[in-house]
């Protein structure tokens, strides 16, 4: 069983999502296939059939969560230090094209968010990042082709 490594941010993220859907949406499911069920014919029943379709989501939506919960592997990012890029890390970049600063945070995939600068482990910038330190440049191959970043700092937080 592979580990998923996240933050505790990540890892609360995904257990209140998962109680969200097993406590309000769950229960309110089931009644609106009661109240569906109570119009009559089935096979033509457009709510019945959405709120079965809906139902299936949640159900599938609830094992997957279940089962990344269990596989969870949380690291507390405010006991790591050092200056070498990791899991956790908080980098600064700058482009070398553009002279245009960035800064990431390399996080676990199911909570990763690109607009809010937390890209996810697997990602072309954080492989490329990964191991490295403050001065060390890296290229990425991203979609619009080769870019250069300088590492600037590396921050725990």
């Amino acid at each position: 069983m592979n580990k998923v490594p996240m933050t505790a941010e990540g890892f609360k993220a995904l257990d209140d999502e998962f109680k969200r859907l097993k406590t309000e949406e769950r229960p309110a499911v089931i009644q609106a296939i009661a109240e569906a069920r109570e119009h009559g014919d089935l096979s033509e029943n457009a709510e019945y059939h959405a709120a079965k379709e809906r139902q299936g989501w949640i159900e599938g939506r609830l094992a997957e969560l279940e089962d990344k919960i269990a596989r969870a592997q949380v690291i507390d990012v405010s006991k790591l230090d050092g200056d070498t890029i990791k899991f956790g890390a908080t980098v600064t970049v700058v482009d070398e094209d553009t002279d245009e600063e960035a800064v990431y945070k390399i996080v676990g995939e199911d909570e990763s968010d690109v607009k809010a600068g937390k890209v996810s482990l697997s990602s072309p910038i954080a492989r490329a990042l990964i191991n490295k330190e403050i001065g060390d440049v890296v290229e990425v191959n991203a979609p619009g082709g080769l870019k250069s970043y300088e590492v600037l700092k590396v921050e725990w937080v």
